[in-house]
């Protein structure tokens, strides 16, 4: 065949063309003209790819039909349903059947009715037999035609066929050689015109009378017949009836909700709409329906129409109450969730009894799901009263369903155990709604009494919460609610001999302690290090002895801490309260009897003899038993809390900068020291607040445990009582040796002190003053750590114990620290630590090349929390004032070097109020040189600015002082 010429005349026109295996599909094609203008026998199909050569003669809508016309040419659709390379002949021969041709013609169908909207102005032609595209002219008819479907009801049958009508004429169609051409939607050609139809007729419901009168159904027939054929078709065409009576009719409707339980599933709404006395599904699509009735021999179809608007607008108020569209098959309704552990088979009630009253006032009629359970739909609510009691608060509570009212104890069980279904006295089923588990299991889990449900005062923070909430009406002592508030607690006079004053803070927190004391409550002081935790107690012990001394009583408290606090307590104590008498339960030689306890108004001990000397505890009655760093009990199976657990006093107190030091769980054994029972048994607190809020970021679980123990847990911030802190405060760690640091330390001091006496006594003293100097700094070395002069050394070092324990609980608290030394071999000991157990550091001493670069790295970098600095190297000309604790591990000489180390954070552009520690060594040089320096300070101001000259300023007697 002769290839179109695009540079001469030719004309894109539209064929119709039927397929051996396909169908009527459409065509595009171009005709070469000839010199008169009309079509030549030259044609070509033509393709997007081939469409360029003819832009000439192809507009916009064209070249949308070639593309839209292409995905239904017989290579296009091969190449989609069959994968392989095939010639056409043997696909259609071979692959093509029946089933493909189902699945097929209608995706044909749905794009010839896309083409069809477009051609209404183009040339179409039906195709000869032998594939000519331009054989007879085709019109699209301007508009739709209508179909009538006639039945016609005798006593023998019922006759059934269609009449057309176009432009208001009515169309013969029958046995004139018309075809249906497309199905869905349907299109008939007759003659040179096709004609498309009103409602969407399809074009098999006209096939059979092209060449048919009509259809006859016998009577015997005719009621499976009206309703599966006759009653769809009149809910969707026109019908005309003889015989039997069609009535259209238009009721308001109601709008109806019910639920569908599927245990253990994900439940779901079905929606639909009473019109009078019919029931229709949303979702069905039907403007009309239709209901038969049949009285005797005679059929009324009720042709129902649906007030479709209004029904949409029915979904959307559910939409907007919290209902999704499902995605089954039914188009019923869920309930959104908002997280993955919600119950979904029982959402839907909860839903319907919150938006119970909404519904009602919309109209909606809430019916029963299918079962025997009748439900109760309606709002439910709890009237909780909580009323004091002397050691309870009386839970006095009613729940209404609708218009039932049960006692709360009788839900007690049903919300422990999560039960969702409680059983009313009408035998209806009530279901408790979802947010009271939540609301009410903490409560619940916590209370006690068979008939009348009571709950302990140490609760008091789960009451505060049912407050908060709104939950409950609550009728408690004014002083007791205080309790969450503790700034306005009642103002308690200071202890008359406490030497000192309490800042506003330490004051509120010495209120609070006398405040448990009243309600027989145990609490947990967490003040951030350097807070004053030990002064607060101090000023509580003293008060404790007055007020029993002006009874005529007398009052023994323990007090259990780590071993290196202890000396700590003692000074404490020797310079606030210096008349309590202390006395420390330690040691080889310690009293074997409690009898002794009653002398004294305070017992110290350590964790380590609280465990070995725990029946010697328990026998005596404390008034207080007080824990420091009470992290040391967080292990539910540690000797120490077994031990402690078993002690007997009137109160109990602990202290802790960080109670949470690794998890959650570490606050059970504590707040079960001082408050057994407040937080339930151990396996209850793990699976109620430690996992959900580990691992599941459960938020509402930490707020209730926050509520539980808020009233117990006093913590103040460093950030918090700023305004109330001096600028800077200095603190010293009185550190006590091992067994093998003493060793070490008798042994070398026995040696300078024989050669100090001999020298005394030949005369010599002047001239081995260098030797007395290098002995002194030999000891103060030993006391810091031994390995600094023997690196074979292998044992611990009390003060370096001390540092490193302090150091954690500072760095926890997300602080910085610099840290002095005039030993660079006492930095590598710690620089080695820090390296091991990977905290970031930076580190200057005399050699350190980039003074500015370390600097700079400390200053920003917030993950570097430690600076080790050497005395000499970083005395002056840093600027550190992003640091606000100063650890100082060896006391010097001359308190002004000390100074000049304590200013590189505490100077112009510091913000923060700065901590200084210093660790002195007990019973050594160390300790010797500073009351000694107590002694000097102001000749030592005056006059001492070096080593040398500050021994040179020490008498024979100052040192045989220093080496008793």
């Amino acid at each position: 065949m002769l290839r179109v010429d695009s540079s001469k005349p030719c004309q894109l026109i539209y064929s119709f063309a039927r397929h051996e295996y396909l169908g009527w599909l459409i065509e595009p094609h171009i005709v070469q003209l000839n010199p008169n203008g009309e079509f030549s026998f030259t044609h070509q199909r033509i393709f997007s790819n081939t469409a360029q050569e003819f832009n000439s003669c192809i507009d916009e809508t064209d070249a949308k039909l070639i593309k839209l016309l292409e995905e239904i040419e017989q290579g296009h659709l091969i190449k989609k349903y069959y994968k392989k390379p095939i010639r056409p002949y043997e696909f259609f021969s071979k692959v093509f059947n029946e089933q493909l041709f189902d699945v097929i013609r209608p995706k044909i169908e749905k794009k010839m009715a896309e083409a069809f909207t477009m051609l209404a102005n183009k040339k179409l032609f039906v195709m000869s037999k032998e594939g000519y595209p331009a054989e007879k002219q085709l019109h699209i008819a301007a508009e739709a035609a209508t179909v009538l479907f006639h039945f016609k009801r005798d006593d023998t049958e019922i006759r059934y066929y269609p009449t057309i009508k176009y432009q208001g004429m009515k169309i013969e169609f029958m046995f004139k050689n018309a075809e249906i051409v497309c199905n869905h939607p349907g299109w008939l050609m007759l003659d040179d015109t096709l004609y498309y139809f009103e409602k969407d007729v399809e074009g098999r419901k006209l096939q059979p009378f092209l060449q048919k009168r009509y259809i006859a159904i016998p009577r015997s027939a005719e009621q499976s017949y009206f309703e599966k054929f006759v009653a769809p078709l009149i809910e969707k065409h026109h019908v005309h009836a003889e015989g039997f009576t069609i009535n259209t009719e238009k009721y308001d409707a109601r709008p109806v909700v019910k639920p569908i339980y599927v245990a253990g599933g994900t439940s779901q709404i079905q929606l639909y709409f009473k019109y009078a006395g019919y029931v229709f599904p949303y979702g069905d699509g039907r403007h009309i329906s239709v209901k038969i009735d049949r009285e005797g021999d005679n059929y009324t179809f009720h042709r129902i129409k649906r007030s479709v608007t209004w029904e949409k607008n029915k979904l959307q108020l559910l939409e907007d109450m919290g209902l999704t569209t499902s995605s089954s098959l039914f188009q019923n309704l869920e309930v959104k969730h908002d997280s993955d552990d919600t119950d979904r088979s029982f959402s839907v009630f909860d839903w319907l009894n919150q938006n119970h009253d909404k519904l009602t006032a919309a109209g909606f009629e809430i019916e029963q799901p299918d079962g025997q359970k009748r439900y109760l739909f309606g709002s439910s609510k709890i009237d909780l009263q909580v009323n004091e009691n002397n050691d309870w608060f009386d839970i006095h509570a009613i729940v209404h369903f609708g218009p039932y009212q049960i006692p709360f104890m009788d839900l007690r069980n049903h919300i422990l155990n999560r039960k969702k279904e409680f059983t009313l006295p009408s035998g209806e089923i009530a279901v408790i709604p979802e947010e009271w588990f939540a609301q009410y299991g903490n409560l619940l889990n916590f209370t006690e009494g068979n008939k009348e449900l009571k709950l302990r005062k140490h609760h008091i923070g789960l009451i505060n919460d049912l407050a908060e909430g709104d939950l409950a009406s609550i009728t408690i002592n004014r002083k007791l609610q205080k309790l969450t508030d503790f700034e306005e607690l009642e103002d308690i006079a200071p202890p008359v001999n406490f030497a000192g004053s309490l800042r506003p803070y330490q004051q509120a927190g010495y209120n609070w302690f006398h405040f448990l004391k009243d309600y027989h409550f145990g609490g947990c002081l967490a003040d951030d290090m350097g807070l004053g935790k030990t002064i607060q107690t101090l000023a509580l012990l003293q008060k404790n002895k007055e007020d029993a001394q002006a009874i005529g009583a007398s009052s023994t408290s323990l007090l259990i801490m780590p071993t290196s606090l202890i000396y700590n307590w003692i000074n404490e104590a020797a310079k606030f309260t210096p008349t309590l008498r202390m006395m420390v339960h330690t040691g080889a030689f310690r009293y074997k009897s409690p009898d002794v306890f009653g002398n004294y108004d305070v017992v110290v001990t350590t964790y380590g003899i609280s465990r070995i000397d725990v029946e010697l505890f328990k026998a005596f009655f404390f008034d207080y038993v007080i824990l420091d760093e009470s992290q040391n009990i967080k292990n539910p199976s540690s000797k120490s809390y077994q031990a402690v657990k078993q002690l007997k006093s009137r109160h109990k107190l602990i202290l802790s900068g960080t109670p949470v030091e690794n998890t959650v769980n570490d606050l059970w054994t504590q707040m079960s020291f001082i408050n057994p029972g407040l937080l339930g048994n151990q396996q209850f607190f793990l699976n109620e607040f430690v996992t959900p809020i580990e691992k599941k970021k459960d938020e509402d679980k930490a707020h209730r445990l926050q509520a539980l123990i808020k009233p117990f847990v006093l913590r103040r911030t460093k950030e918090q009582v700023a305004t109330e802190l001096p600028p800077k405060t200095e603190q010293l760690f009185y550190c006590k040796m091992t067994d093998e640091q003493s060793t070490v330390y008798e042994k070398v001091k026995s040696e300078y002190r024989n050669e100090l006496l001999q020298s005394l006594e030949d005369g010599t003293f002047a001239q081995t003053q260098i030797q007395v100097l290098q002995g002194l700094i030999k000891l103060r070395q030993i006391a810091n750590h031994p390995s600094m002069i023997d690196e074979s050394y292998e044992g611990d070092s009390g003060k370096f114990e001390d540092v490193v324990h302090t150091l954690s609980n500072v760095l926890d608290g997300g602080h910085k620290v610099l840290i002095f030394s005039q030993f660079v071999k006492q930095l590598n000991i710690y620089r080695q630590h820090f390296e091991q157990t990977g905290i970031k550091f930076t580190y200057l001493d005399g050699s350190t090349q980039n003074r500015g670069e370390v600097v700079k790295r400390f200053q920003e970098d917030a993950k570097t929390q430690v600076f080790l600095i050497s005395i000499k190297a970083g005395g002056v000309g840093l600027n550190l004032t992003e640091a606000d604790y100063v650890f100082i591990l060896d006391p010097w000489w001359n308190p002004a070097v000390e100074q000049q180390a304590i200013d590189r954070t505490h100077r112009i552009g510091q913000t923060k109020n700065v901590f200084i520690y210093k660790f002195i060594t007990k019973d050594t040089v160390e300790e010797k040189i500073l009351a000694l320096q107590q002694r000097k300070l102001t000749v030592a101001r005056s006059l001492i600015t070096t080593e040398e000259s500050f021994i040179k300023s020490l008498s024979a007697d100052d040192i045989r002082e220093i080496l008793k």
